[in-house]
């Protein structure tokens, strides 16, 4: 029971935190975090402690696939080369800076545990890089790196993980060793998750039950994930590519109900979800402070800064090369991918903040694991330093380097040359299927089919002068949608002021879903969802 009240005591708080969070302005991952902390140190709250296992199984799976489920297949596999750059080669690099300085700062640490400290704090967050990020508008090729970064570092920063902590407790692990670990875990754990994907997409097609479609679709990433692991592959590399898997065939497997409300649903468990990370990370200040009471505060303050400053500063001595260098040595790849300013290579150096992948793996180190309450404090210390530090100034970094969008707005996506011509397309193609069907057409449905093709050609007259005239044909779309708006919620008011007492609850159910999923309609075209 204690344990269920402290979860809706936490849930209340996030609510709290987030409101604070949107009324200053501040990433809601780094409020919650400092909220977390303060909650810590209020005497006689109950102690949260976080289990590292379960932590890594109940919120790693859904919020990986969520974020793979939404990714652009497209345009990740375009940057793939940079993301695996980023998500091998800076994991590696970082480690070892993180390494050096944590041995050179505490010679009685031994190197393999320098080395599991550093492969504790090099992966820059999936949960944390969605949850800053989503706050700004800059350049969709700089999101996708970044996001594609976060999906696959885990991967490689939990093999060397293991093959520190397995050389630190049982001594020597050959490096062919560790390489042949990274290679198995990365195809495995790919493999696994393909074939969870491509089972679900075959239960879907059988199930056709929105609620169920919904709860074999959680169902698929921790299946993956836990496949994985149980076989020693990457259960995050099985529930990212289980993710990718399902969201490059959601339009074939859902009906469109199932993917409206299956968006609702996924974005509630992964706010909540989100929320409990950071503020679960805030709270375990209270469990490190406790075990390191026979460490001097100032020498353990300066142990921090100097990890979180080779943590920050490796990532910038990595990125500007790894754009650059390739580039300028290949002239093919520079024809075909023109070197980057260096307001990009800034942005992405800057966005490495840390989160629940790393306090996880921390927190599971053995008990026996030497200087473990040491890399506990220092992990989080890196934690602490990157979102906050990163996190609130990264929007200001953003609009200094003029990487926003004017205004701080995105381009509305219905009004782009592109869905302009793709939505001409499939009107014309929408007018052509009616056509065909006419001539076998009883006169009754033949009328009501003559309708419809004067409503789509109306449509795709509309379609033409908004092509004609892009930013005019913008201004002409906002207004008419926005009048719609205005028409919906006047039609609701009507309803329910006059017709409460004359129609049945099964009517005014039906009468209110028509008007909700219209405004719904109206809001995607609008650019609100």
């Amino acid at each position: 029971m204690e344990i269920f009240e402290t979860l809706l005591g936490l849930l209340a708080a996030c609510v709290v935190l987030a409101l604070a969070a949107r009324h200053l302005q501040i990433p809601l991952a780094v409020v919650l975090v400092l909220g977390g902390m303060a909650l810590a140190l209020i005497p006689g709250l109950p102690t949260v402690t976080l289990d590292p296992q379960l932590a890594l199984v109940l919120f790693l799976p859904p919020l990986l696939q969520a974020s793979a489920y939404r990714t652009d297949w497209p345009a990740f596999r375009f940057n793939l080369r940079p993301i695996l750059f980023l998500a091998l080669g800076a994991v590696l690099f970082t480690a070892a800076a993180v390494a050096v300085t944590a041995k050179t700062l505490v010679p009685d640490l031994p190197w393999a545990a320098a080395v599991a400290l550093g492969a504790i704090v090099a992966p820059p967050d999936a949960v944390a890089a969605a949850s800053v990020l989503r706050d700004f508008r800059i350049p969709k090729r700089l999101v996708v790196i970044l996001e594609g970064e976060s999906l696959l570092n885990d991967a490689s920063s939990l093999v060397l993980y293991r093959f520190a902590v397995a050389a630190t407790l049982v001594g020597e692990v050959s490096l062919a060793q560790a390489s042949l670990s990274f290679l198995f875990a990365a195809a495995a754990g790919t493999l696994i998750g393909y074939v969870v994907g491509r089972i679900a997409m075959w239960v879907f097609a059988r199930l056709e039950d929105t609620l169920l479609d919904i709860l074999v679709s959680f169902l698929a990433g921790f299946a993956a994930y836990l496949a994985a692991e149980q076989v020693h592959a990457s259960g995050v590399l099985a529930a990212v590519t289980c993710g990718l898997v399902l969201g490059q065939h959601q339009h074939a497997a859902f009906t469109a109900r199932t993917r409206l409300e299956m968006s609702a649903v996924w974005g509630f468990v992964e706010f909540v979800l989100t929320a409990l990370v950071f503020v679960l990370i805030g709270l375990q200040l209270r469990g490190i402070e406790e075990r390191l009471g026979q460490y001097d505060l100032w020498h353990l303050a300066g142990l921090g800064l100097a990890v979180s400053a080779a943590l920050i500063v490796s990532r910038f001595v990595w990125v500007f090369p790894a754009l650059w260098l390739p580039r300028a040595l290949s002239s093919s790849l520079r024809e075909r991918d023109p070197m980057p300013p260096w307001s990009h290579a800034t942005m992405l150096s800057w966005a490495g903040m840390r989160g629940v992948v790393s306090l996880a793996a921390a927190l599971a180190l053995p008990a026996e694991f030497p200087g473990r309450d040491l890399i506990l404090f220092l992990a989080f210390c890196a934690i602490l330093a990157t979102l906050v530090l990163q996190g609130t100034t990264l929007g200001p970094l953003i609009r200094r380097l003029g990487l926003s969008e004017p205004g701080d707005e995105a381009v509305n996506p219905a009004v782009t040359p592109q869905a302009i011509d793709a939505r001409s397309k499939a009107t014309v193609a929408a007018m052509t299927a009616v056509t065909e069907k006419v001539d076998d057409m009883e006169p009754e449905q033949a009328a009501a089919a003559e309708d419809l093709l004067r409503e789509l050609r109306q449509r795709a007259k509309r379609a033409a002068r908004v092509s004609e005239d892009v930013g005019a044909g913008a201004q002409r779309l906002s207004a008419r949608l926005d009048l719609r708006l205005t028409a919906i919620e006047a039609a609701r008011t009507k309803l329910l002021a006059d017709h409460r007492d004359d129609l049945e609850h099964e009517e005014m159910a039906a009468l209110m879903t028509e008007l909700d999923l219209e405004e719904e309609q109206i809001r995607v075209a609008m650019g609100e969802r």
